[in-house]
């Protein structure tokens, strides 16, 4: 399995900088775990092949390049992209901005293929399939409801918890998972904003460190991500001082193969 965290932001060089203001997670380049960056980092690559997008939450960090994404496509599908999200997501992007003001509502549009957008809904708790994966959608602690994702190939797994503050189900189900190779967890704010974490229902260095201890596997990686860009630096140094076991902070754009 082939896992992208997409890069975000771009220095003032033009390069992808280490900043990562929106959140998009690309696996075997062809299905996407949210769509904040897509439309704006995927590679050409990517861009023709996923037509599967998997929504986490509608918070704009984690949506903003799907409207894009299927704008740059429309003329040229030969299939709907297909968004699955909860039923509550699915209206909330209808309702808020595929709505005629913000974005054309692409679910209503066609062109000379037929359908350029498909809304397939999934339950939390209930395992479904996207494209050549199985995904199992975990509901977790942020505000408008959230999903974390265990993302199997039939080979491997990895478990992304989105956006979250402590939450128990996720890391049960992920400490039970015989084929787990890695965990993306976010950790978002630095300790002295632990007030402003509690209230967005976030993590900080220190939060994550007590929600790791939940998670009873030793042998499994654990990356921290969507981490606020204006607070990497500090938060990425309180992790290296807390010194939690394999966790480590990749890179916007790193792959990994697993």
């Amino acid at each position: 399995m082939k896992v992208q965290l997409l890069p975000s932001t771009i220095e003032t060089d033009g390069t992808a900088a280490k900043r990562q203001h929106f959140s998009c997670i690309v696996v075997d380049d062809r299905v996407a775990i949210d769509a904040g960056s897509l439309a704006f980092s995927c590679s050409d690559l990517q861009r023709s092949q996923i037509r599967d997008i998997v929504i986490s939450h509608v918070h704009l960090d984690h949506i903003a390049g799907l409207p894009p994404f299927v704008d740059d496509l429309y003329s040229t599908l030969t299939a709907p992209v297909r968004i699955h999200g909860t039923v509550g997501m699915i209206n909330d992007l209808e309702t808020h901005i595929f709505n005629w003001t913000i974005y054309p509502r692409f679910s209503e549009l066609t062109n000379s293929h037929g359908k350029v957008v498909e809304y397939v809904p999934f339950t939390g708790g209930t395992e479904f399939g996207c494209a050549h994966l199985s995904i199992m959608p975990i509901a977790v602690n942020h505000v408008p409801v959230s999903m974390g994702f265990i993302v199997s190939d039939g080979n491997v797994s990895v478990g992304i918890t989105g956006d979250t503050a402590h939450t128990v189900d996720v890391w049960e189900q992920l400490s039970d998972r015989g084929d787990l190779a890695a965990v993306f967890v976010e950790c978002a704010f630095p300790d002295d904003l632990a007030d402003l974490a509690a209230a967005s229902h976030h993590l900080t260095p220190s939060g994550l460190a007590e929600e790791l201890k939940k998670f009873k596997r030793s042998d499994v990686p654990v990356y921290a991500v969507n981490i606020k860009p204006m607070f990497r630096t500090r938060v990425i140094d309180e992790l290296s001082r807390l010194a939690i076991g394999d966790l480590s902070v990749p890179e916007p754009g790193q792959v990994f193969q697993f």
